[in-house]
């Protein structure tokens, strides 16, 4: 694995609402400065208190080496040894005192800092469950999972760790400056020309590891979606041979995340042996000029040694605080694409009211055009009312568009031109909450909860009783495999738990949606993984407990298509018939070369059959003669 000759580049930071394609946006500093001024203000009074009791642990850590200083002049005086006696016992006390005062002030900040992690957290979780599926969908959950995992865990080390230490030395660093400078201005000039390559060395590497830290974040999240997307389709690589071409892609990430880790390595390599060599200076510079000042009795001995002392002193508070600065440029990297979420476009209508409420479940669709990231136009012009209480079945060839309607219907994507109402009021102006008790897809895709059955249900009604539970179990079909689970609905599921094939964890989600009781239910191929007598028999039990509701399903099987009310068939973008079965059959058209291709009817020619997506052959047929129709997708 060879890195590229120059580092990737680095994400471009963008404000609120702006992002490159495809990639969730990065906050910029000055929206970083403003939400961590929010969450110290959400909890002011303890860091204050913090903050107070760091400046008082550090106002007790300067009587040190004022006593040492008493000490060498008071000796020098002749006072003897009797001067160490007296003073000595002061010098521990100050010791013991400094160091329960810094052990209570890292206890308050560790309390601070994890309760500040919490709200990060939780407002992380917030702001994902507010984003529109297509934004995620586009972004890849590899960029989500970077985030939400190393991401908020560096910034809850920040946090904890470099947040109190960082007060606490701050204040050391402060409060021992103004020691020197008011125990001799001339010295204390001296020992401040003295950190003058700390600072260069400080400013040279701020500039840079902002940009470098936000590119290694990057890289990790590419690295992440990759590797996710090849185990996802560990399958489909395999059937297809696509394995060399997922082992190049990987490679490729994996260098350029290389590449982004070795620009943030090379910045510490030089910042920290610059830093190092720095700390002795202003000590040397304090030692000579305060020799060449005591010759001309400017100062006294012990005035340098308690100088040099303080000044010794800055090196274990400024370390600190200088490790921490490059840990903060990591975390607040991490910060920035943390509350880069803040700036993502969201489900439109979130968090305001609509204009009106839906006057009743009508679904009108008018003029629509729509196309995926400025690509080819995949809906062209669609014009189609849905009733309320009616079973509208979607059938067409795959690409025709079928899915892409659904995702409009249920506010996922909006229309490029165009409407889409819900009794009159636009799908884009509902909210999430009230858009999905209005409406709600199913599709093929599913996942099941690391939890109990019960927990897995409840999630579409948290408070519904266990009879509720077995009532929705058994309208799907679902309620003899769960009978017979070890310990019912209290059978653990998900990873290390009981295993579950597609089709239950497919019937799972279906008896969620009933749970969740919506106006209107759009199935996207939801039961294509349940075998036909499963799925017919899935499909009657849903049937039966949504009677009234308004059901649309695009029918992979025309049986569906069969026993609606009416049919849409969709070519090309376009609703090109609509009715019910039996007028579409009688009228000759595409539907009808569907149905008599599905049937093997051999009714209509084999060019009609092929242009309708559909090939011959009887519905089961395994034999030379014949094969099995390819799905109606």
């Amino acid at each position: 694995m060879t890195a590229p000759a120059h580092p990737a580049p680095a994400p471009r930071e963008s404000g609120a609402g702006e992002r490159e394609a495809g990639r969730l946006p990065v906050a910029g500093a000055a929206e970083v400065r403003r939400a961590a001024v929010r969450l110290v203000r959400a909890d002011g009074r303890a860091f204050g208190a913090v903050l107070a009791l760091n400046a008082v642990t550090a106002l007790v850590g300067l009587a040190g080496p004022w006593l040492v200083g008493r000490m060498v002049d008071e000796v020098r005086a002749g006072a003897g040894t009797g001067a160490v006696d007296r003073l000595a016992p002061w010098l521990l006390l100050t010791a013991l005192v400094e160091m329960l005062l810094s052990r209570w002030a890292r206890y308050l900040g560790h309390r601070f800092g994890e309760r500040t992690l919490a709200r990060i957290r939780e407002q992380f979780v917030d702001r994902v469950l507010a984003l529109p599926a297509s934004v995620v969908e586009r972004a890849g959950t590899g960029d989500l999972t970077a985030r939400g995992t190393a991401d908020v865990t560096a910034v809850g080390t920040a946090l904890r760790d470099a947040g109190p230490q960082l007060l606490i030395s701050s204040a050391q660093v402060l409060f021992l400056f103004g020691a020197v400078l008011l125990l001799n201005p001339l010295l204390g000039v001296c020992g401040l020309l003295g950190t003058v390559g700390i600072g260069c060395a400080l400013r040279w590497y701020l500039r840079r590891a902002r940009t470098a830290y936000l590119a290694e974040g990057a890289a990790n999240s590419d690295v992440a979606e990759i590797l996710a997307a090849t185990a996802e389709g560990a399958r489909t690589v395999d059937l297809l041979g696509l394995g060399r071409r997922r082992i190049s892609a990987s490679r490729e990430a994996l260098a350029t995340s290389r590449a982004a880790r070795l620009r943030t390595l090379f910045l510490r390599s030089v910042f920290f042996p610059a830093v190092d060599f720095s700390y002795v200076v202003p000590v040397a510079v304090v030692l000579t000029a305060g020799g060449v000042l005591h010759r001309h009795g400017l100062v006294s001995v012990g005035e340098v040694v308690a100088a040099a002392l303080y000044l010794r002193q800055l090196t274990e508070p400024l370390d600190t605080i200088l490790t921490h600065v490059e840990q903060l440029q990591s975390s607040g990297a991490s910060f920035a694409r943390v509350e880069g979420l803040a700036g993502a476009p969201r489900t439109e209508g979130a968090g305001r009211a609509p204009a009106a409420e839906p006057a009743d479940d009508r679904i009108d669709v008018r003029g629509v055009r729509f196309s995926y990231d400025r690509g080819e136009e995949v809906l062209h012009g669609v014009d189609l009312t849905v009733r309320p209480g009616e079973r509208l079945a979607v059938v067409g060839p795959s690409g025709a568009g079928k899915s892409t309607l659904c995702r409009l219907l249920a506010g996922i994507d909006a229309p490029s031109e165009g409407t889409v109402t819900v009794g009159g009021v636009p799908v884009s102006s509902l909210g999430p909450e009230r858009l999905r008790r209005q409406v709600v897809l199913v599709t093929q895709e599913h996942h099941v909860f690391l939890g109990t059955v019960r927990d897995n249900l409840r999630i579409a009604e948290p408070s519904a009783p266990d009879g509720e539970l077995w009532r929705a179990l058994t309208a799907v079909g679902a309620d003899g495999w769960v009978a017979a689970l070890p310990g019912g609905l209290d059978c653990l599921l998900g990873s290390g738990g009981q295993a579950t094939d597609g089709s239950q964890a497919q019937q799972l989600a279906l008896a969620r949606v009933v749970l969740a009781d919506p106006h209107t239910l759009i199935l996207d191929e939801a039961t294509a993984l349940l075998d036909p007598a499963s799925a017919r028999s899935t499909e009657r039990a849903l049937a039966a407990v949504l009677s009234g509701r308004t059901v649309l399903a695009i029918a992979h099987r025309l049986h569906t298509a069969h026993d609606a009310d009416r049919v849409a068939v969709m070519e090309e973008g376009r609703v090109t018939e609509l009715g019910t079965h039996e007028s579409l059959v009688a009228a000759g058209g595409t539907y009808a070369a569907l149905w008599h291709s599905w049937h093997g009817e051999g009714k209509v020619s084999a060019t009609g059959a092929e242009s309708a997506g559909v090939t011959g052959g009887a519905p089961g047929a395994g034999t030379a003669g014949g094969s099995r129709p390819g799905p109606v997708d």
